[in-house]
């Protein structure tokens, strides 16, 4: 995260593989970096989730937190989830563990983990899969973490609820190794004491150790780098990326930080009001996004290599209520860009998340791409 870079953590394309690129990053992931192309992935990806829908009835109406998401993640691949608070990216995350169980949500579409099914797996076999196969950093530690039981105990217990052949002793040896291995200092000291005796940074180091107790070929991080300050995050990026080449792991990371994104993604999707309206290549969605959504993001987004000669511009307005979005693309209230969409179609009509020229790039927009790169080029780029 240097200050020679535009966005807070981003690297630009140019970054030398002194410097660790994203290529260099794969080729040196777990058993061999392996080609992540559609072309060269042959076998299905490792997570992929299809038309997801997740809603909530509630007496004021049916929330639509999730509203026909679909993306997928390899093995060695990080993927970013970008977007305003209420645009579905922690439900997301929920669902895939098959966390909203037990709830009233209602869930439609596929998740499938190695070829498996999750949606309607039996209860008694997801448990088997959350926290071994696939685990979650929590974006709050402190409420996440048992404040009655001591920092090792709770990671011994995720140790050994599923592997109930270790003692505890070996799984406490174990743990030791884990908060080492994160970073945390006196390890043999700090296993017996309590969440509230960690500072912010431990108790995220803390959390991670958990989740990776069990080498989940699958990490979701829901905003782990939230109320930390800069040093710690960076800490905690390293930290997370040279596990993810060590174990080899798929990795979700879900954050408002695009700055996280552009540090640790390898495809980024961004979220609104329960949709993806752009998803792609790290270095495609933050050099030449075609969303004016995205754009808005990047906008109000401090740059680093160079003095801004404007103020910040924030998206206007507000995300709108998942039980009343807009109609046509749920952006549109928000859009300074309608007028170059004929015909009202911003507020008659839906939108489909389609290719651009990259086939891996993909936006949700009216605007005919050739109109949407002549505006990213005259109208957003000198103000980034």
């Amino acid at each position: 995260m240097t200050p020679s870079t535009p966005y807070a953590g981003a690297r630009t394309p140019s970054s030398s593989a002194a410097s660790g690129t994203r290529a260099d990053r794969a080729d040196a992931t777990s058993t061999g970096a392996q080609d992540r192309s559609p072309a060269g992935r042959g076998a299905a990806p490792y997570l992929q989730v299809t038309d997801l829908q997740v809603h909530f009835p509630t007496e004021d109406g049916l929330v639509r937190s999730v509203d026909g998401l679909t993306f997928s993640v390899d093995k060695g691949q990080t993927l970013g989830i970008v977007g305003e608070s209420g645009s579905g990216k922690s439900v997301t995350s929920q669902a895939i563990l098959g966390l909203h169980r037990g709830t009233r949500a209602r869930l439609s579409g596929s998740v499938r983990l190695d070829g498996q099914e999750l949606l309607d797996l039996p209860e008694s076999e997801l448990r088997e899969l959350r926290g071994s196969t696939m685990a979650m950093i929590f974006q709050d530690p402190l409420s996440a973490m048992h404040p009655y039981y001591t920092v090792g105990a709770q990671i011994v217990e995720a140790i050994r609820v599923h592997h109930s052949d270790v003692s505890k002793k070996a799984a406490k040896e174990r743990t030791k190794e884990l908060l080492a291995r994160v970073g945390i200092p006196n390890p043999a000291k700090r296993v017996d004491q309590y969440p509230h005796e960690f500072s912010g940074g431990m108790r995220q180091r803390a959390m991670i150790a958990m989740a990776l107790a069990n080498d989940p070929s699958l990490l979701i991080a829901d905003e782990p780098t939230t109320a930390l300050d800069v040093t710690v995050q960076a800490q905690i990026l390293d930290l997370m990326r040279d596990l993810q080449q060590e174990f080899g792991s798929a990795i979700i990371v879900i954050t408002h930080d695009l700055g996280v994104v552009a540090e640790m993604a390898d495809e980024v999707l961004v979220m609104y009001a329960g949709k993806a309206v752009e998803r792609g290549p790290v270095d495609d969605v933050f050099y030449a996004p075609q969303m004016p959504y995205t754009w808005g993001l990047l906008s109000s987004m401090p740059r680093l290599d160079r003095v801004r000669q404007t103020r910040l511009d924030p998206v206007p307005g507000n995300p709108p209520s998942l039980i009343r979005v807009p109609p046509g693309c749920a952006f549109n209230p928000r859009c300074t860009y309608r007028e170059h969409v004929p015909q009202d179609r911003c507020v008659t009509e839906v939108p489909d998340l389609l290719p651009t020229r990259q086939p891996d790039h993909l936006v949700r927009c009216h605007i005919m791409e050739e109109r949407r790169r002549e505006l990213f080029e005259t109208n957003v780029k000198p103000r980034l």
